[in-house]
């Protein structure tokens, strides 16, 4: 399993991305201390880290230091919105830079954009008996083949990866469709009511009122 450490000093913020990547199938650990978090990266064989830069004891351009010679991807998630703040993160060797606030969806999709660039991504992804093979980008209900259209594909795996997460349509739009979402939402609409048929989602891909939808699976 992939394993992905979280340093931030706000543990609100540690538990919103902790509950949301260990839902898309990441194994989580955080830490609210600079200090306290370069043992951590020394010792834990880390995946990816999550990187905020204000932190007590070292602060996280500090921490790239310790980082860069272990080569362990990092998104900078940081409230510093400037260029040039930008800019100097990405020097020091970040792959990435998340200005908070942040959409949790957006989150997911950096943190499986950067794990592909380093080949660590999850190949396969499931949810019940339907499993997804991300490259081949092949699904299976039960372990028969489920042919789906583009469109449908790219909800399912947002949806796959967002679990028991209220998406809203728009979300859902400017993500598999990657055009602003004007207020109709009967292309979404659509889209997800023949998802649900091809997978036998009726019950578990349901409808959040006046939001979108939400896939609702145990964990």
């Amino acid at each position: 399993m992939i394993k992905i450490l979280i340093v931030d000093d706000e543990k609100p913020i540690c538990d919103l991305i902790d509950l949301n990547l260990s839902a898309a199938g990441y194994h989580c650990t955080s830490v609210q201390d600079g200090t306290a978090a370069i043992p951590m990266i020394e010792r834990g064989k880390y995946d990816l880290i999550l990187l905020d830069v204000m932190l007590p004891g070292v602060d996280g351009y500090d921490i790239m230091e310790y980082i860069r010679p272990l080569k362990i991807p990092v998104i900078f998630i940081t409230a510093r919105y400037e260029v040039k703040n930008r800019v100097k993160g990405l020097k020091l060797g970040a792959d990435d830079y998340l200005v908070k606030p942040f959409d949790v969806v957006e989150l997911v999709a950096r943190v499986e954009a950067v794990l592909r660039r380093y080949h660590k991504g999850e190949r396969l992804l499931s949810a019940g008996d339907v499993v997804v093979d991300v490259e081949a980008r092949q699904v299976t209900r039960g372990g028969v083949p489920v042919v789906l259209t583009n469109k449908e594909f790219g909800l399912l795996l947002l949806f796959i990866r967002n679990k028991n997460v209220a998406l809203f349509r728009e979300t859902l739009y400017e993500n598999v469709w990657e055009g602003e979402f004007t207020g109709d939402s009967r292309t979404v609409d659509l889209h997800v009511q023949r998802l649900r048929r091809k997978l036998g989602w009726e019950n578990c891909l349901v409808t959040v009122y006046k939001v979108g939808y939400r896939l609702e699976v145990s964990q």
